[in-house]
């Protein structure tokens, strides 16, 4: 709970191996919930985020079966075994932070993830967002949004969501400015914070420094520091 003793809740969609403002918003609040029931977003950060190599930003990209994904919700997303993409993402990360100070210590606990059996997205970003949870020292979540079986359509969905569990501060990336409705939080008496994440500066390899990667590029150069410079942004 933090001082001032509002709490503080914030909702976001599940990603692959998140970037820093993701454990921010977890960091930041009492309650973060998955939103996993949702629509599955082709070629966002559900299935993919970036790494840094010696050619600078590159993908790594978790392949899924296309077949019927229009319109499809987040969880029910299905992953492309054909493809032996956890064996590609583990090789391109052994050869790229071979010389990163907790490569050694971290990498073969990934390594146990990413060669598992994963039918469903879902399951893969959660166990990998937990496991990056426990690296950060931080709680990692438990909650989500198709388990509370709450309605409504985005902006009204969000404020349900904090009614339901008594929150008076939500918690919100800045793209929601576009649509969340400011004056129905404010008059159920809930507190709209912008995130407003400022990309802190942190040691990396190759060359001069790339912001918005995967956190598990802080977490490979930085080790134990890396929550208090997540939290410096």
């Amino acid at each position: 709970m933090r001082s001032d003793a509002m709490t503080t809740l914030a909702v976001l969609q599940p990603g692959y191996l998140p970037w820093l403002g993701f454990f921010d918003q977890l960091a930041r609040s009492d309650i973060f919930i998955i939103y996993d029931d949702v629509q599955f977003d082709k070629n966002g950060w559900r299935n993919r985020n970036r790494v840094k190599t010696d050619q600078g930003a590159h993908w790594l990209t978790v392949p899924v079966r296309q077949k019927g994904l229009t319109g499809t919700a987040i969880r029910h997303v299905e992953i492309d075994n054909n493809v032996p993409w956890g064996k590609k993402h583990l090789a391109t990360l052994a050869q790229y932070y071979a010389k990163a100070p907790f490569a050694k210590e971290l990498l073969p606990e990934l390594e146990t993830l990413l060669t598992g059996s994963w039918p469903l997205l879902v399951d893969l970003d959660l166990a990998v967002m937990q496991r990056m949870c426990h690296w950060l020292g931080l709680r990692p979540p438990s909650i989500r949004s198709s388990e509370l079986h709450i309605a409504g359509e985005r902006s009204e969905r969000l404020l349900q969501l904090c009614l339901h569990f008594g929150a008076d501060r939500y918690l919100s990336g800045n793209a929601a400015k576009e649509y969340l409705d400011l004056a129905r939080f404010e008059r159920h008496g809930i507190a709209v914070e912008w995130q407003e994440y400022r990309h802190p500066v942190y040691p990396q390899l190759h060359g001069p420094f790339v912001p918005y990667l995967s956190t598990l590029d802080l977490l490979l150069n930085v080790g134990p520091g890396s929550l208090s410079i997540l939290r410096s942004g």
